[in-house]
């Protein structure tokens, strides 16, 4: 017994000394503390005129973006221009001859790095990371200036080439890393990647066959022997499979190693139902110590969209419950801590989503990694949107393979989103959206691929390049009626039954200080007036249809919160897009939301619609219920409504011909469920003379069918 325990204490003090070279190994340090910055614009390129430039300069803590404000609130009135950000770094003298990276998750949107004022870098793309290698410029033991120059203007040659869906936040408002290895490591510098690549096949509940892919750099003299060992860990920390092999790395050049497993009786990702994820871990070892480590996620899962049918994860029909996403919060622009990605994932997992978009372009690297924990199964794209310039086809391949390798190892990701709403000129834009599907294939070829386009014009050859079409379709909001959606995907079974088709955006604009009691089927897209029971009206008709026509193998709803479009001011409210199902300080949840939660989600639910639309013009008037438990029970001012019928759905009850009392109204829903009975109240206040409160044109039908907001 005793000897077991020796043993045991000698294993435990061998693994804690081997974690901590793991540490050593590479070391990653937060570097988002002690900068500075300052805006323009500057009549002359500071690095050339130093005198004044290194006065007032502000303090700021990273992820930071000068458009928090003015991006927010006024239209076409926002700074787009340069500003500077600078850091002193002190290396230790004993990092010289090892290799020293920065790596930026996000910079809105061109980056250029100085070391000392000697040019480093250069990033052109505000949504993907980039990694640089500073060693060779840095003084060791001494204090060094790092300067990153930074701009966010439009650009023809970057996309997205406009600010029209959309404002391009300008900073450095994603996390900085200083990353320090070995001269022998594993690739930092492949596009910001992790630098191994895990491909798997032929999965099923028997056998998974998992392939890894590993990129190897030596920046020695001479032809460096280690050896590769990847492991993969359950979660609770048992090994599942090991590997090792001897490799000679040579000074010239980028190797490639590749390493198969075949996985036994794999316990399979099954997205929000048990998303459970292997760890990899993949070491370096020369001369008997680790001197490089890298992990990353391993959820192992076979995707397959059917058409006309949906998606089945594992062979087994999962439903495609649809949000997109925006990641801008009011009052903090782009410049999010984790805080705020995990409030929105989950706010997004109480409505009962599994499916997000995450539009119009690559999110933050925290965000993946939570889908791959949570379970949600994610549409991840480039911002190659809206209009075409001509001169962007550099930038868009390379903003694809970024989005590609950077998050090649998230088994959430199910698709790669190409393009969204990109036309004419059309022989230069059916060429460059086929490049990006062949390069998309060539750097991943075993998910899918997806354009969309804002028309509905299914055959047309720039949205017939990919795997699936997304077709953006706004009936009522921007022309036509709400109920036309039943025509249009009729149709569409009819004309095209064999393709995979997503809706791939759907939505209404909703002020939650803006109301009106009844509204009609088409809403008044060119006003100041976005009461929110339109959008509730909206949603209610639209998923009616959609949860009937299975043809739509996802449905996803324009959007999630609401976001800042600073080319806008409609709704009442400058900058401001109001299609989402929350607000945008994530503070108030409309109407529409809980329709959704009602619909999708597991937990219980009861929901008295218009409560915000508290002062009544009508004596008698509907009640509408959400209620996901059975037949919800409606008393108004403590006497009972017995006259119920079923709305769009089965979760949906209408109590038609309620009779108001002048002055306040208490509206109470009840219903049993589980041996407890959940409750619903809000207050109405009826008069008369309400009927006079708006003064309205009537809606007009929007001639052009879809601009894109």
């Amino acid at each position: 017994m005793k000897n077991k325990k020796y043993l045991f204490f000698i294993s435990l003090v061998f693994l804690c000394a081997f974690s901590i070279r793991f540490v050593q190994a590479r070391d990653i340090t937060s570097f988002n503390e002690g900068w500075s910055f300052k805006k323009g614009p500057f009549a002359k390129d500071p690095l050339l005129f130093s005198a004044g430039f290194d006065a007032r300069w502000q303090d700021v803590t990273i992820p930071h973006t000068w458009n928090a404000t003015d991006m927010q609130t006024e239209m076409n009135n926002y700074y787009a221009g340069e500003a500077y950000y600078k850091k002193q770094y002190t290396p230790a003298a004993e990092l010289k001859g090892k290799r020293v990276f920065l790596r930026f998750q996000g910079v809105g949107s061109v980056a250029d790095v100085y070391i000392n004022k000697t040019y480093a870098g250069n990033h052109k793309g505000a949504y993907s990371a980039f990694a640089i290698e500073i060693s060779k410029l840095l003084k060791y033991g001494e204090s060094n200036e790092i300067l990153v120059k930074v701009d966010n203007s439009p650009r023809p040659n970057v996309i997205p080439v406009n600010n029209t869906l959309f404002g391009v936040y300008g900073g450095i408002y994603r996390p900085v890393e200083l990353i320090v290895t070995e001269p022998v490591n594993i690739a930092v510098t492949d596009y910001a990647s992790p630098g191994i690549y895990i491909s798997q096949k032929n999965v099923n509940r028997k056998s998974a066959d998992v392939n890894i892919k590993i990129k190897l750099e030596n920046k020695k003299a001479q032809a460096k022997k280690i050896v590769v060992s990847t492991t993969i860990y359950e979660r609770d920390g048992r090994v599942k499979a090991q590997q090792q092999f001897p490799v000679t790395v040579s000074p010239q050049g980028r190797q490639i190693y590749d390493q198969d497993f075949t996985i036994k009786n794999p316990h399979l990702w099954q997205g929000l139902e048990d998303p459970y994820l292997y760890k990899v871990v993949v070491n370096l070892l020369a001369d008997g110590k680790v001197i490089d480590e890298v992990s990353q996620p391993l959820g192992l899962r076979h995707y397959e969209l059917k058409a006309a049918d949906g998606m089945y994860l594992n062979g087994k029909k999962v439903p495609m419950y649809g949000v997109c996403r925006h990641q801008d919060w009011w009052k903090l622009g782009s410049a999010l801590t984790d805080k705020e990605h995990d409030t929105d994932l989950a706010i997004i997992r109480e409505i009962g989503a599994t499916t997000i978009r995450f539009a119009h372009y690559q999110q933050a690297e925290r965000i993946y990694a939570k889908c791959d924990s949570i379970g949600f199964m994610v549409w991840a794209e480039i911002p190659f949107v809206n209009r075409v310039s001509t001169q962007e086809s550099g930038n868009a391949k390379q903003q694809l393979v970024e989005l590609i390798r950077q998050n090649y190892n998230h088994p959430s990701i199910y698709i790669w989103g190409l393009h969204n709403e990109v036309y004419a000129p059309y022989n230069y834009t059916v060429s460059l959206t086929t490049e990006l599907n062949d390069l998309a294939k060539t750097e991943d070829p075993y998910r899918l691929t997806a354009s969309v386009n804002g028309y509905s014009v299914v055959n047309q050859e720039s949205n017939l390049n990919a795997d699936v079409q997304g077709i953006n379709h706004y009936f009522g909001w921007y022309g036509g009626k709400i109920g036309d959606i039943e025509k249009w995907v009729t149709g569409m079974e009819q004309n095209f039954p064999d393709y995979r088709v997503v809706f791939s955006e759907y939505g209404a604009e909703a002020n939650i200080h803006q109301q009106e009691e009844a509204v009609g089927e088409v809403g008044r897209y060119f006003s100041q007036f976005y009461p929110e029971t339109f959008s509730t009206k909206f949603h209610e008709i639209q998923w009616g249809v959609i949860s009937k026509h299975p043809y739509l193998v996802a449905s996803y709803i324009w959007n999630t919160f609401d976001f800042a479009t600073p080319a806008t001011a409609q709704g009442g409210v400058k900058a401001r897009n109001m299609k989402g199902l929350v607000t945008f300080d994530r503070q108030t949840k409309k109407d529409p939301f809980y329709w959704y939660k009602a619909n999708w989600s597991k937990e219980p639910v009861l929901y008295i619609t218009q409560r915000r639309a508290t002062e009544r013009e009508n004596e008698v008037t509907p009640v509408t219920v959400y209620c996901n438990v059975g037949v919800p029970r409606l008393f108004v001012n403590g006497t009972e409504v017995k006259t119920v019928s079923k709305g769009q759905t089965s979760v949906h009850y209408i109590f038609e011909n309620v009779t108001l009392n002048k002055g306040e109204n208490v509206i109470e829903a009840r219903v049993d469920h589980q041996g407890k009975t959940l409750e619903d109240t809000i207050r109405w206040s009826y008069s008369p003379e309400n009927k006079n409160r708006l003064n309205l044109s009537d809606p007009k039908e929007k001639t052009k069918e879809h601009v894109g907001l």
